[in-house]
């Protein structure tokens, strides 16, 4: 399995000064955090690869913390970035990874895994943390399901 993550709520785009990329995560963001790090965790997430932005890197610490595992950032999961990059990004990753991004990048890269044949298995869930939940068979992703952001689950 691989898990692709939208980050955690951040404070406000236009009431941060200075480069967006370093923009955190807020109060709730942290908590959200926390909530998806421990889901990680239980789904025995072993790796984690997050855009270069900051409230992406915040948002995968808590797990990569809790079992002593660094996050990695990479540019192809960057805000405004295509998905083909995304795609390559994914047929490389080892199994048990967790990638996080952004509300742009997630769902162009899902439309074109259905596109490659990919079915979602659930209801599309595109909000702040959500988890979506990758299943990949003979290198290919074959079915993606959507889990809530922590503070709307039941």
């Amino acid at each position: 399995m691989l898990y692709l993550v939208r980050h955690a709520k951040a404070g406000s785009r236009h009431n941060f000064v200075g480069d967006d990329k370093l923009r955190p995560l807020s109060p709730p963001g942290r908590r959200q955090a926390e909530a998806v790090g421990e889901r990680l965790v239980k789904a025995a997430v072993q790796h984690f690869v997050s855009s270069p932005s900051l409230r992406c890197i915040q948002t995968l610490r808590p797990a990569a913390k809790a079992i002593g595992a660094k996050v990695a950032t990479d540019d192809r999961l960057f805000e405004g970035r295509p998905a083909a990059g995304v795609l390559d990004l994914l047929a490389a990753v080892p199994d048990s990874t967790a990638l996080c991004s952004h509300g742009d990048v997630i769902p162009e890269t899902l439309d074109a895994l259905v596109r490659r044949g990919c079915e979602i298995t659930s209801i599309p869930d595109w909000r702040k943390a959500s988890v979506w939940v990758l299943e990949r068979a003979n290198g290919e992703i074959v079915s993606a399901e959507a889990w809530p952001p922590p503070d709307s689950a039941g």
